[in-house]
């Protein structure tokens, strides 16, 4: 017996091209678009090279003589594109002064794991701050001049501080409680003293050349002065 299959049916034109129309979409993989991942890495990457390129010119050239323009020259990209990442030639130290109270954070931490005394804490603190901004003179003058660590004029700055300056709180107020601060002032107006103390020496030294030129000596003699000030 001879076995007939019943031939398809034939569709008409139009069938076909509704079919067609319908049909899931195929993608071909040189039709892919960057994923999100890899196009943000670009942007960091190149976010980052506009952070270190313009402190290599801020510390050869100075910030003042540093524009924009060489910058985006150096990295052959156009302005627009330097805008995208950053408003001005002063937004790109913010990351530095961000770092800047990050390190003051940090080094203060670690401080209240120490068992010394506040005025050793101190002094060994600020020394040790002093010393690095005095090994890169010409990127802490940029960061004053552009105040990258003024939270009034760098509001993203505030948080990083806020956790810097609670840090001392802590310090001062375990030197009331062990009777080597006095607690006739409030430890926040005692941490606000100290910090702003501290800034103006380093704002101070970088515009500064007249005087004595290590800012170790100058910040060595604020701590010792705010020390005296605050004995009970």
């Amino acid at each position: 017996m001879v076995r007939v299959e019943a031939a398809a049916p034939r569709r008409s034109r139009n069938h076909r091209r509704s079919v067609k129309r319908n049909a899931p979409a195929q993608i071909h993989p040189a039709q892919n678009h960057e994923v999100p991942g890899l196009r943000e890495r670009k942007k960091a990457r190149l976010r980052q090279q506009i952070i270190e390129t313009a402190i290599r010119l801020f510390r050869k050239q100075g910030y003042e003589k540093t524009r924009i323009d060489d910058i985006v020259k150096i990295l052959e990209i156009s302005q627009p594109t330097f805008f995208r990442y950053f408003p001005s030639k002063d937004a790109v130290l913010r990351d530095v002064g961000k770092r800047g109270f990050e390190c003051i954070a940090e080094r203060l931490k670690s401080e209240l794991s120490t068992k010394a005394d506040t005025a050793e804490r101190l002094h060994r603190l600020y020394h040790a701050m002093a010393l690095e901004a005095e090994a890169d003179r010409p990127l802490w003058k940029a960061v004053v001049l552009s105040g990258a660590m003024d939270p009034v004029r760098s509001p993203e700055v505030r948080g990083v501080e806020g956790v810097a300056i609670s840090r001392l709180r802590e310090i001062l107020a375990q030197g009331q409680e062990r009777g080597e601060i006095t607690s006739a002032f409030p430890v926040v107006h005692l941490a606000e003293f100290m910090e702003a103390l501290y800034h103006t020496v380093v704002r101070q030294w970088t515009v500064d050349l007249t005087g004595p030129h290590k800012l170790t000596e100058r910040v060595d003699s604020a701590v010792e002065f705010f020390l005296r000030g605050v004995k009970p």
